[in-house]
């Protein structure tokens, strides 16, 4: 089994990373926390352009077919830069619909996901009850226990959203009473269960890629940052601290590979358990070693920081992950 992208692979990932590094993603990421999603949207136009989000949908709604390890290699340089909005859901939607088999739903929301003409947002039952980034998104689907597929409206109103921990991450409770019901049964529940693990997934690279941006930043600071006139990555305790950081992130890296290979659950749920704990541990390496400097909010070094902690419990906390490779292997 092969575990390394191949050049098509990694020449894709490079194309996003120089996209990503000249679009000023830090100052998208303040004006979405602060309700100003049109610079996150631009930005969205242009990632659809790499056709990244046509990677979560069959050819013949304009997608590339439901690919994902490349989608996951993408979402990794999206947690690398940081880039707002509703991304992992919008892709667990084409998912859900893709998986669905209802052609008539596929064609009216397919296209404008793949294209990158809007955004959309999920809850799955037994997962989070708060919609991401709902005030943003042009749909907000929910699926219910007993196997309803609804289109509902965010509850509060945008400008009461709650926050996060993250400021660029805005939550809101579907109102799910009224809201139009687009599918039921059976097939509904198996098309969620397969947009859940796609979210899990996607959300477990976005952990890879923040726990890279924060190590590379905090390196570059170890080096500049002096205390008795020596730089402090010089000093043992701190190499030793960024080198478990490094191997933290370096062997929760083929789990993603693994996971997006089989896309079985206990997989994707390992993926997810190590990638975001090594995204927590590397916010709190970088938080160490910056110093009091790391606590203030105009450095952007922040706007990673505060997204390890709810990424990482974001489509699945550690102890339900945990609980899901234990079933995996199991007898029985």
């Amino acid at each position: 089994m092969r575990f390394l992208p191949t050049d098509e692979q990694s020449d894709f990932a490079r194309t996003l990373r120089s996209l990503l590094g000249s679009a000023q993603v830090p100052a998208a990421v303040r004006a979405w926390a602060d309700g100003d999603h049109g610079p996150g949207r631009t930005l969205r136009s242009r990632l659809a352009g790499t056709g990244l989000f046509a990677l979560a949908a069959p050819e013949a709604y304009e997608g590339a077919g439901l690919l994902p390890l490349e989608l996951a290699l993408g979402f990794v340089e999206l947690g690398r830069a940081g880039v707002p909005g509703p991304a992992v859901e919008s892709a667990a939607v084409s998912v859900l619909l893709s998986e669905l088999g209802d052609e008539a739903l596929a064609k009216r929301f397919l296209p404008d996901l793949v294209t990158g003409r809007a955004w959309a947002t999920l809850t799955l039952p037994g997962g989070s009850p708060y919609a991401l980034d709902a005030d943003a998104a042009a749909h907000c689907f929910t699926v219910s226990a007993a196997g309803e597929l609804r289109l509902a409206a965010p509850d509060p109103a945008p400008g009461e959203a709650l926050r996060s921990t993250d400021p660029a991450r805005r939550l809101s409770r579907p109102a799910v009473a009224g809201g139009e019901l687009l599918a039921a049964g059976p097939a509904v529940a198996r098309a969620a269960g397969a947009a859940g693990r796609w979210a899990r997934l996607l959300t477990a690279a976005q952990c890879l890629g923040v726990g890279e941006a924060l190590l590379e930043r905090t390196v570059g600071y170890v080096k500049q940052r002096t205390q008795f006139g020596t730089p402090i990555g010089s000093f043992q305790a701190v190499k030793h601290r960024l080198a478990d950081t490094l191997l933290a992130l370096e062997f929760a890296r083929p789990l993603v590979w693994a996971a997006a290979l089989t896309l079985a659950p206990g997989d994707v749920a390992a993926a997810k358990l190590r990638c975001g704990e090594a995204a927590y541990r590397a916010a709190m390496t970088a938080l160490q070693l910056h110093g009091a400097v790391g606590y203030t909010e105009e450095l952007d070094l922040s706007l990673w920081l505060r997204k390890a902690r709810p990424l990482r419990d974001a489509w699945g906390t550690p102890s339900a992950c945990r609980a899901e490779v234990l079933r995996s292997v199991t007898p029985g």
